[in-house]
């Protein structure tokens, strides 16, 4: 019998943060990053606020799979990270997700278990359903959409690179790759963590829109 295809899973979770604690907040939240990376089947990560003035945070982090997941959530290395956050960071809600809308923008995802905190950062004493949930949630965009999505935010981010990367002297004499290499290097997490969740946040009532 074929074993089970392993499916990525993304974390999304909403936190309540003390705004009078934001430098130590920002800190903390790039700490439990760098501690999550360390683990195998860790794909990647990030955060964003909701607004300058919120004190609403998201974070999304990425597993390869169920098990690779457990083991970070499960590890005295995450247990000591939210611990040191329990005096300014309150967890509002945690959901698991599959697929690859998941990453591309948690709303668009299928829900596995939801966790609703009523304590510190910490969800594990919240009661947690054994199964997905049934409730109704937005299908994700079709593909298209999301193509659409990715390039109007690729194409600016790389004319305004390449443009400024002109002023490089002797940058234009380089070899190809080394110049690709340079640019994807450059280009990468920008798009992930500023302009793809600017971008998907700005279009999410088109995204939605039915046919």
């Amino acid at each position: 019998m074929a074993e089970p295809v392993a499916h990525p899973i993304t974390v999304a979770i909403e936190r309540r943060i003390d705004p009078s604690r934001t430098a130590e907040a920002t800190s903390w939240m790039q700490a439990g990053t760098d501690l999550a990376a360390g683990f195998p089947g860790f794909l990647g990560s990030g955060w964003v606020r909701a607004g300058e003035s919120s004190d609403l945070w998201y974070m999304l982090y990425r597993f390869r799979d169920i098990p690779t997941l457990e083991d970070w959530e499960q590890s005295g290395q995450r247990a000591w990270w939210l611990d040191s956050g329990r005096a300014f960071a309150n967890e509002v809600r945690v959901e698991r997700r599959t697929g690859i809308e998941g990453w591309f923008d948690a709303p668009f995802a299928t829900v596995l278990e939801p966790r609703r905190a009523h304590g510190g950062p910490d969800a594990s004493d919240a009661q947690t359903p054994t199964g997905p949930i049934q409730q109704p949630i937005p299908s994700a965009p079709p593909r298209w959409k999301q193509a659409v999505t990715i390039w109007l935010g690729f194409f600016p981010t790389n004319l305004l690179a390449s443009w400024l990367l002109g002023f490089v002297p002797g940058l234009s004499e380089w070899p190809l790759v080394v110049r690709v290499l340079i640019t994807t290097l450059l280009l990468t997490p920008v798009m992930t963590y500023v302009v793809l969740p600017w971008v998907t946040r700005l279009l999410r009532p088109w995204l939605h829109r039915s046919a």
